[in-house]
């Protein structure tokens, strides 16, 4: 039993260890709320998050090179690497985007209710990457 809290502990230091001071640049909709709830998310989650506003995101979006078919209310950007953070993604499955720079972008498409921002991570949570296939699990 020890032994699997001080694994479980470790894994944990280690998810917050790589977001610690990894700036990310979220667009969202100045009258979405459930972006708020996402930005909240990944501060918590160790991450350094700057939040801009704006009322135009179909041109962040085309401009970032988001494929329309995994579209959602707000786009994170890593300062550091580029690599897009599409819609409700958990912290989690951005610390796998970092560890992986040939990954471009990760989506939770549309607004999934059982991810950060709009409720509660069940376990059933997929999130993909921008060729569309499953990333990961949350």
């Amino acid at each position: 039993m020890k032994l699997w809290l001080t694994a479980a502990a470790l894994s944990v230091a280690s998810s917050f260890a790589q977001a610690a001071g990894t700036a990310i640049t979220v667009y969202q909709d100045p009258n979405c709320g459930c972006c708020s709830g996402w930005v909240e998310h990944m501060r918590e989650s160790g991450f350094d998050v700057t939040a801009i506003k704006t009322a135009d995101m179909a041109s962040v979006k085309q401009k970032l090179g988001v494929p329309s078919q995994l579209g959602s209310c707000h786009t994170g950007v890593v300062e550091a690497t580029g690599q897009i953070i599409e819609g409700h993604v958990p912290a989690n499955a951005v610390n796998k985007l970092l560890a992986d720079s040939s990954v471009k972008g990760v989506s939770a498409p549309g607004m999934p209710l059982n991810a950060p921002g709009m409720g509660e991570l069940d376990g059933n949570l997929v999130t993909v990457d921008f060729n569309g296939k499953p990333f990961s699990k949350d």
